[in-house]
């Protein structure tokens, strides 16, 4: 398996593990670890609740692609998107052109267990959360199913799998 330029880019609903799965990957094979939701909250200095609070969906979405435009052009890295990024479709683009792109499917009953208690999301910040869920997977799933090369479940064992297979693929395409 060949990573585009060296980069994976990982996809999915809010809550699904693409920080977390981002971080094991990066760790495992020696590549930058970057959260796309966290750059952009460093280069703000406010965080993506505020900014949604204060400016709106539309004014963050033009953030987060201008952010997206720049960390694409890394390379070596594992990011990990925000749950949005794929609704614009320069992004998509700028994903598949710039990196190879996992979407980490979960169902959105899996999500919500994982962000029933979170507060720093902002459009799960509803009184039903699970319709929300539901209703972005339904909005979205084409979407990250579009864009992405692979697709693997939110299962741990499925995660672990796919980590162990593109780390062996990866050292084998490796020149001794």
């Amino acid at each position: 398996m060949q990573l585009r330029r060296g980069n994976l880019f990982l996809v999915g609903l809010p809550g699904s593990g693409k920080s977390t799965l981002g971080r094991q990957l990066a760790r495992r094979l020696g590549k930058t670890f970057v959260d796309a939701d966290h750059e952009l909250e460093q280069a703000l200095g406010v965080t993506i609740a505020t900014i949604f609070e204060i400016e709106g969906e539309a004014s963050f979405r033009d953030r987060e692609e201008t952010a997206l435009a720049a960390i694409v052009e890394r390379s070596d890295i594992v990011l990990a998107t925000g749950g949005g990024v794929v609704i614009r479709p320069a992004n998509r683009a700028r994903l598949r052109d710039n990196g190879t792109v996992v979407y980490l499917h979960a169902e959105p009953l899996t999500v919500f267990g994982r962000v029933r208690k979170s507060r720093h999301r902002p459009l799960l910040n509803t009184p039903d959360k699970l319709a929300r869920l539901e209703e972005l997977y339904r909005d979205r799933d084409p979407l990250y199913r579009d864009v992405a090369d692979h697709v693997i479940g939110h299962d741990r064992h499925e995660m672990a799998r796919f980590v162990d297979t593109l780390e062996a693929e990866l050292q084998k395409d490796t020149p001794e």
